[in-house]
């Protein structure tokens, strides 16, 4: 019997990704590092019809990965989701056997969910007019469908959860999980998150936000511009990341290798407007990653931050992290990599967090690209356009905050042994 008392340590072990700046780890982290920008005008029938043409778009063939059979009857979220789940157990040498599949279990993030299937359900009722729509719609709409495919592949026993707080969807599912593994619940989780939304119908509706930048007339690969004077609004991407999340004491029982510590999680709502963050919303969230963590906010070197290169947020986040780590805010730096591949929605907090773990391993912190005018009023250092190595990492955060107003912080640590 489990002692549901004592906090027990969270490790990663293993972690699997699909995005716009590379598929697989070694892919995403020389893109990551050199500063390389997967934005670009969006390969799509209906472009022509856009105001805003470009986004960030993986390069994600399902014929590779799955049997015609197999992905027809996934919406692409799913597929992004189960592949990114496959990757990453193997990454973690990870052998999912009967004794844990009751004490293995999944949590997923989407913020728009099976887009795909949902708007090809409509067009061809509405469009083409059709009488009735594949018999398959209702499972591959679900917002649950990923995490449900997810279970199925290992049969696992264990909580299965789909998380939907907009733009922190999945850095919520990882904090959660995380909490589960803490107190003893399980062993092992899987979390993560998944998003496919460069629909016509979805992009048109975040054109009529008016949230999105405009193309760089120059190149349109400089379109996202976080924290830079001239950033005119946050550009769309797509793809997946899970990590493989597990108790000190499993991992080391059977000699996995620990990628890194979680440390601290924190979330809390600002409940001021749907769209428009707050500055003590966000602080709070930063604040109870702290807390959780029982650090100083000097213990902390460097904040992937949310940064979504719109003009409000960005200026938000700065004040926010101001507010919590006061003088020492000086001290650390801050990038968005959201530069390179965009904003995933609720698939950007787990992103996010396998590029700060990689940045943790290898001392090295991703650039903020396309930072050439400061802005007066975002006056940290956001590790501009070069990567920047530093001797010694320890302590990492990485920020997502979302429409709605949930926001979630987690605190990674380096694990030596």
């Amino acid at each position: 019997m489990r002692s549901m008392s004592q906090r027990h340590r969270v490790v990663i072990t293993g972690m699997g990704v699909v995005s716009p700046i590379g598929n697989g780890l070694p892919a995403l982290s020389e893109q990551a590092f050199r500063g390389v920008s997967g934005i670009k005008r969006l390969d799509a029938s209906f472009v022509d019809q856009l105001d805003c043409k470009i986004a960030a778009q993986s390069q994600f063939d399902p014929a590779q990965h799955f049997t015609k059979h197999a992905y027809s009857m996934l919406d692409r979220t799913s597929q992004l989701g189960l592949h990114t789940s496959i990757e990453a157990v193997k990454n973690a040498g990870l052998t999912i056997n009967d004794t844990l599949k009751p004490r293995m279990g999944i949590y997923f993030g989407t913020g728009m969910g099976s887009s795909h299937s949902i708007e090809e359900g409509y067009v061809r009722l509405y469009k083409d007019g059709a009488s009735r729509l594949k018999p398959f719609t209702v499972l591959m709409g679900m917002n649950n469908a990923a995490a449900s495919a997810i279970a199925l592949e290992y049969k696992l026993i264990g909580p299965n959860q789909t998380f939907s707080t907009a733009c922190s969807s999945s850095a919520v599912a990882i904090g959660e999980a995380a909490r589960l593994i803490q107190h003893g619940y399980t062993d092992v989780m899987l979390a993560g998150g998944a998003e496919a939304l460069l629909t016509f119908g979805t992009i048109k509706a975040w054109e009529a936000l008016r949230t999105l930048a405009d193309e760089d007339i120059e190149n349109a690969s400089r379109s996202c511009k976080p924290f830079s004077a001239d950033r005119t609004g946050l550009v769309l991407g797509e793809g997946a990341a899970m990590l493989v999340l597990e108790s000190y004491e499993h991992a080391t029982a059977r000699g996995a290798t620990i990628l890194a510590e979680i440390a601290g999680y924190g979330s809390a709502n600002d409940s001021g407007h749907i769209t428009q963050p707050s500055v003590n919303g966000q602080a709070a969230t930063i604040q109870a990653a702290l807390t959780d963590a029982n650090l100083p906010p000097n213990a902390i070197q460097y904040i992937n931050a949310h940064g979504t290169g719109t003009q409000l947020n960005d200026i938000t986040e700065t004040n926010a992290i101001k507010k919590v780590f006061g003088d020492h805010a000086y001290h650390l730096s801050v990038s968005s990599t959201k530069s390179m591949h965009g904003h995933l929605m609720g698939a950007a907090g787990a992103l996010e967090t396998v590029i700060t773990v990689l940045a943790l391993n290898a001392n090295t912190l991703p650039p903020t690209i396309n930072l050439k005018q400061p802005d007066a009023a975002c006056d940290l250092d956001y590790v501009p356009n070069k990567a920047k190595v530093l001797p010694k990492l320890e302590y990492v955060m990485t920020n997502s905050f979302a429409f709605g107003g949930t926001g979630a912080a987690l605190i990674l640590k380096k694990v030596n042994s």
